[in-house]
């Protein structure tokens, strides 16, 4: 089955030379490696010169394509016509040498599968319950594996807003498990969306739709819209058993108001996708969820190091709570 891999990247030389060594060493290479880069100078492109990659292509994009969705749209029209499946990293990424094995082999052993998904490995403590032994108020449990809630979750546990969904599921009023929440078992767990830095998808699938313009710049949550788009087509699996590490470069990455403003509006707006029409409960439950956050966000003035990203984060949710009064995410 051959496949390609569409690396977009920001001024992060050093982070991108790291993820196409471990490319690399897989036990499976992609068939071609589409390096988009939208840098403002040459740094990656130095950094890349005197290497030898398989299969690799760089591009280098102006402002005009510039932002994850963009260069995304730009890459799939730039894979060869052979390609059958098209791949998807972030460019702070480092994979362990079964990844593209083990990631493209859920194609042929689930050939329902419209998109596949990794596992990031570092991210979250399991242990095992073999004994199936109760857990803590503060923990939860999937096939015999148990992680804590953390605080935000536990938090919407206690007062009925945490998700009623399987992780990847989202429920009527969102604000769903993330993937992080499904266990290190190895196994393929049926999804409505993944993580958009580690995904695969068949080829044919963008012959219908594409990555969002809406989402420009950093695109906070591109990946659930196109997930949750993709998912009305066909069926979107994760694969526990292809693993990699995300080691979140700050370069690149937008300031804390904007974001902050991101989380709410962008958050509402993939909400609306996957149910347009909601009822008032639902409504409720989403804007409880959206103001619980941003309080727990101001308290982390108080019980963090990072007080000024803390209250710049803040500033920015309130911000966007606010405008979806008079300015609505347009679709």
């Amino acid at each position: 089955m051959k496949f390609s891999l569409i690396i977009c990247t920001y001024q992060r030389p050093a982070a991108l030379i790291k993820l196409m060594e471990s490319v690399q060493e897989q036990l499976l290479v992609p068939n071609e490696i589409l390096i988009i880069d939208s840098s403002p100078n040459d740094s990656s492109k130095d950094a890349l010169r005197g290497k030898f990659y398989t299969g690799l292509k760089y591009f280098k994009v102006g402002v005009e394509r510039r932002g994850l969705t963009k260069q995304r749209n730009f890459g799939i029209q730039n894979v060869a016509e052979s390609s059958e499946i098209i791949c998807f990293l972030d460019d702070d990424i480092v994979l362990t040498p079964e990844y593209f094995k083990n990631l493209i082999s859920t194609y042929s052993q689930n050939p329902n599968a419209l998109g596949v998904g990794g596992a990031i490995i570092d991210e979250v403590k399991w242990r095992t319950n073999p004994l199936g032994n109760a857990i803590e108020h503060n923990e939860f449990e999937m096939d015999g594996y148990v992680r804590k809630l953390g605080s935000r979750n536990l938090l919407r546990k206690r007062i009925g807003l945490l998700s009623n969904k399987p992780p990847g599921f989202m429920p009527e009023f969102s604000n769903g498990l993330s993937i992080g929440f499904l266990p290190p078992s190895d196994k393929t767990y049926p999804v409505e969306f993944f993580m958009g830095g580690v995904a695969s998808y068949r080829k044919e699938l963008f012959e219908k739709i594409g990555f969002s313009t809406y989402f420009e710049g950093y695109g906070l949550y591109e990946d659930m819209d196109f997930c949750l788009r993709s998912s009305k087509i066909g069926q979107l699996y994760v694969n526990t058993d292809a693993k990699l590490f995300h080691y979140h470069e700050e370069a690149g990455r937008p300031n804390r108001f904007n974001y902050g403003k991101m989380v709410v509006r962008n958050g509402w707006y993939v909400w609306r996708v996957k149910y347009p029409n909601r009822n008032i409960k639902a409504q409720l439950k989403w804007h409880s969820i959206a103001f619980l956050l941003t309080l727990v966000r101001i308290g982390n003035v108080i019980n963090t190091n990072r007080k000024k990203e803390a209250i710049t984060e803040s500033l920015g949710r309130i911000v966007g709570w606010w405008s979806l009064i008079y300015d609505k995410p347009k679709f």
